[in-house]
């Protein structure tokens, strides 16, 4: 380890520097990817997770868990990044958490390969503390918000006094993508009538898109439309302040009577002497004479990749991972005295988390999808 990287004192900054430094090597040796966003938004998720999210790394399946969306789905480096340093256990097909990470280093250095678990974009049915997939702009905002109602349904169906089963958050980061999509803007109105004051939105104000200045093709004011919806609107005027971003995350979670969008000023390729606030830093690999630089720019081994230093596993680990550890078994412990007490619906719950939602004994059949030579036969209408 360099004495630049030992002489910092800050294992915040420590931590945050390494979520940026994962994804930049990630995506350069995958020549392919978007390392500009992981850079700008390594603070905003680190609070996040390590101070906000009420996630269990060892049981990621746990009920009333929050969950993390990333509707910017570009940026998914920034997920894999997260998901490995804070230890995230991997489920099998069955929900059993098998004694393996969920996204090992193997798998971050065969970011975007074929059969990785680390596709360009985070893909639900592949890796474990991925909550949905997102690909096309707006999925994420639109599926957050489908989580949060869920929720509210839960929470209404099954809470009783003293047994509060349901009470999670949903958080989503967006960017001007998103932002552009019609199903995001409906999903947003939607929310704000409801009221779901369990969900936050994380605008990602850089100011880029793919193919330059984002003021190119977009110009409204989101903080208008978004009170208009009637959401609770806070800004955090420099993505690298936790003190702004905790203050921020505050905000959201003293105002439960409607969702909270927080506006975040940040840098794309935050700390890229050449490519910061840029296109380039957004849709390419920085290219190896420019990583150099940046990791000058954070203190880091100019040629180190992959780099984890000395108290970063353990700092997650004594964050999210401790006070996720904890949530989840006082949470289990509520559901055992829960179910002694609610007995039928405890087992209707447990049947909905195995997808199970049919009276015992009802008989099942599966429809096989026909095969081409069944196809062949079919008379298929002539055209007019």
């Amino acid at each position: 380890m360099s004495q630049a990287i030992a002489s910092q004192s800050n294992i915040s900054q420590l931590a945050i520097n390494t979520i940026r430094t994962l994804s930049i090597d990630a995506v350069q040796q995958a020549n392919s990817g978007h390392p500009g966003a992981p850079m700008g938004l390594a603070p905003v998720v680190y609070a996040l997770w390590q101070k906000v999210l009420r996630y269990d790394p060892a049981n990621p399946l746990w009920p009333n868990r929050d969950r993390f969306v990333l509707s910017a789905g570009h940026a998914s480096m920034l997920l894999y990044s997260t998901l490995h340093l804070a230890g995230v256990k991997a489920v099998d097909h069955h929900g059993k958490v098998l004694d393996q990470l969920s996204v090992p280093m193997d798998e971050i250095k065969r970011f975007r390969q074929i059969d990785s678990r680390t596709p360009g974009h985070p893909e639900s049915h592949l890796t474990t503390g991925v909550e949905t997939t997102t690909g096309p702009l707006g999925q994420g905002a639109g599926n957050s918000v489908g989580m949060a109602m869920a929720g509210k349904w839960l929470a209404a169906d099954f809470n009783k006094p003293g047994f509060a089963i349901f009470d999670y958050n949903v958080f989503a980061i967006c960017g001007d993508g998103d932002m552009m999509e019609g199903v995001c803007c409906e999903a947003a109105s939607l929310a704000g009538h409801l009221k779901l004051g369990n969900l936050c939105w994380i605008y990602d104000n850089n100011r880029v898109t793919l193919d330059g200045p984002a003021s190119w093709s977009f110009s409204e004011d989101a903080l208008t439309r978004f009170k208009g919806y009637g959401w609770n609107v806070t800004e955090v005027k420099d993505a690298n302040n936790l003190d702004e971003l905790a203050a921020a995350y505050q905000n959201f979670q003293s105002s439960n009577d409607r969702p909270t969008l927080i506006v975040v000023d940040s840098h794309i390729g935050y700390g890229s002497p050449h490519k910061q606030d840029s296109y380039e830093a957004h849709g390419e690999p920085l290219g190896e004479a420019e990583i150099k630089l940046v990791k000058k720019n954070y203190g880091w081994p100019e040629d180190a990749k992959f780099l984890v230093p000395d108290g970063v596993y353990d700092d997650f680990k004594n964050g999210v991972g401790k006070r996720g550890k904890e949530l989840s078994s006082t949470w289990s412990k509520l559901f055992d005295g829960y179910a002694k007490q609610f007995p039928d619906l405890a087992a209707n719950l447990t049947k909905c988390r195995r997808a199970n939602f049919l009276p015992d004994g009802t008989k099942t059949f599966r429809l096989s999808p026909p095969t081409p030579r069944a196809w062949a036969r079919a008379k298929v209408p002539a055209r007019r």
